[in-house]
């Protein structure tokens, strides 16, 4: 049982740093990026918003495995076209960012729920983030979590559901830590700097959207046929970044992340 739960473990912290939807992890860095700056508050908020990402992906993610598998079939060639809407999605939010604007804040029920670093919105984001990493992701989860769920063996699938959130939580909590509390440093060192991380955090979030857009289409490319898209050079170059990444987070291992957070906390 150990063993499983150390697969799980890793698949959760790879599936944070997928090939589909690995650059969703610096558009929810730059959403941090655009909030106010650093101390107690950051990291309050940092942690609030890895919980409700990690919550929004391993839900969709169970939801996906548990009820909708039998239908992956007839889901799996419409999923690049999700991907496109959402990285069209996160780039018009950058475009926002970069004109100056402000994320909009929270208001009652009397709007739908928005794009903010609230604990709701973020699950909501790592709702997008699971949607987008489906196609790449799902399978290791189907074959760690889901098989052992469906075999009669409900608490040893929770245990793995478990180990799976908490892997993605190490790799996503890290890395919204150490984001939250540089940021006040830098524009505490740099003060004319302050007005200008709100723009750069909607470049970042601009360039992760239109990647992500650009990612749904070239496996609507693959699903068309079109082996031309095999030598995308925007593809190509991009994952090779994320096999570095891949590689850097398999490095490391759950207990160096472990004790990254507890060191930064």
């Amino acid at each position: 049982m150990t063993g499983a739960l150390l697969l799980a473990l890793t698949a959760g912290m790879l599936g944070a740093v997928n090939p589909c939807g690995f650059a969703m992890l610096p558009a929810y860095l730059s959403l941090l990026v655009a909030g106010p700056d650093g101390g107690r508050g950051a990291v309050g908020r940092a942690l609030t918003a890895t919980a409700g990402l990690t919550l929004g992906y391993v839900l969709v993610f169970g939801a996906f495995g548990l009820a909708l598998a039998p239908a992956a079939d007839w889901l799996r060639p419409r999923l690049p076209w999700l991907t496109v809407t959402l990285g069209v999605l996160l780039a018009l939010a950058g475009c926002w960012l970069l004109a100056g604007r402000r994320l909009p804040t929270p208001r009652p029920l009397r709007v739908a729920p928005r794009l903010t670093r609230t604990w709701p919105s973020m699950a909501l984001f790592g709702a997008a983030y699971a949607l987008t990493s489906l196609t790449c992701a799902i399978a290791p989860f189907l074959a760690i979590v889901v098989t052992s769920l469906r075999a009669g063996s409900p608490l040893r699938g929770l245990a793995l559901f478990g180990a799976y959130a908490l892997g993605m939580a190490l790799v996503v909590g890290v890395a919204a830590l150490a984001v939250a509390l540089l940021r006040g440093r830098v524009v505490a060192r740099l003060r004319g700097a302050g007005a200008w991380v709100p723009r750069l955090s909607g470049l970042v979030l601009l360039v992760a959207g239109g990647y992500v857009a650009w990612y749904g289409w070239y496996e609507v490319r693959l699903a068309q046929g079109r082996y031309d898209a095999f030598t995308d050079p925007v593809i190509r170059t991009a994952a090779r970044i994320q096999q570095s990444v891949v590689s850097t987070v398999d490095t490391l291992g759950p207990a160096v992340l472990t004790a990254l957070l507890l060191a930064a906390l």
